[in-house]
């Protein structure tokens, strides 16, 4: 197998695009985003496919009246246009009503780099934590990817899965992973417990084989399911640590980073936690790549490594 494989975009589509022509009740709705991944969708099966044009907020509104009929709807736009843009009906229409509509979100973090704050997806978490009955799904690879898509589909009640657009490394090549868990320990060490999410996850391991050249273990847990918690298992691998940290590509305020330091208030749990995350402000600066923008946050491999080693050596 490769080491890269298609986007999560593209994977998930592929895997839905299979579904639907085995199960008619399956829709996509989209927001005239034009990605080359629905052309077949689109073109093989006209009549599951829906393009409502650029009004994302009816968009979820269509979503949820063919829940209504018996369909079984996935609603697609970038993430700031499929969470921020239509959250009253997503509240509304979705959450209050406990449809099973699925919001697929593409642009995690600083997915779209170049694009400016207006097209980054930097506090859907936040958004969709707060909502009652969400289900939220952070994948970190494109072979997650696969198994989420069809774990929605059997998966009652609204959800919202946030992906990537591009290829990333495949994490979870040669690991058996159902992925119904919430999440997965994927690297074991004694010192320190980092938790990440999406794309961070693979920053994570980069990191603990840095922390590992100084002497220092890391266990690396990549949490995929952000809503429901599985709180048994997250606090089963952090419980004999005294050092916990995160990692997310999304502001500070009201991500992972957030939730697992309410798990710790809430349990009675006293350790020292280190939250990395993109501070309270937006990122106006485009040039560059996505690992450029991580830079400039303190979200990169060697900014993380760095501060992680100071702290330690105090």
């Amino acid at each position: 197998m490769k080491r890269w494989v298609l986007g999560m975009r593209d994977a998930f589509s592929e895997v839905l695009y299979n579904i639907a022509k085995k199960d008619k009740r399956v829709m996509l709705v989209t927001s005239d985003t034009g990605a080359i991944c629905h052309d077949k969708f689109r073109e093989s099966l006209p009549h599951q496919y829906l393009n409502v044009g650029i009004a994302e907020q009816n968009m979820v509104g269509v979503a949820a009246g063919l829940a209504l009929a018996g369909k079984l709807a996935y609603v697609y736009a970038l993430i700031p246009f499929a969470t921020m843009r239509c959250y009253e009906q997503i509240r509304v229409d979705l959450c209050c009503m406990g449809l099973t509509v699925t919001v697929v979100g593409v642009g995690a973090g600083y997915d779209y780099s170049t694009l400016g704050p207006t097209h980054h997806g930097t506090e859907d978490i936040t958004l969709m934590r707060a909502l009652p009955g969400m289900s939220i799904f952070s994948p970190s690879d494109s072979i997650m990817v696969e198994a989420i898509a069809r774990l929605s589909y059997k998966l009652p009640g609204p959800k919202y899965i946030r992906l990537d657009r591009t290829g990333t490394p495949l994490i979870y090549r040669g690991i058996k992973e159902n992925f119904t868990k919430g999440a997965a320990v994927l690297k074991r060490g004694a010192d320190l417990c980092i938790i990440a999410t999406g794309r961070m996850v693979y920053n994570a391991l980069k990191v603990s084989d840095e922390l590992a050249k100084h002497s220092v273990k890391a266990t690396v847990v990549d949490l995929y399911r952000i809503e429901p918690l599985n709180e048994e298992l997250i606090l089963n691998a952090i419980n004999k640590f005294d050092f916990i940290v995160t990692m997310e590509e999304h502001f500070l305020r009201g991500g992972i980073g957030t939730l697992i330091n309410e798990l710790l208030v809430k349990n009675g749990k006293r350790c020292l936690v280190k939250n990395f995350g993109i501070p309270d402000k937006f990122c106006r600066q485009y040039d560059g790549k996505r690992e450029y923008l991580q830079a400039l946050m303190g979200l990169d491999v060697k900014s993380v490594s760095d501060t992680l080693i100071r702290m330690i050596k105090k």
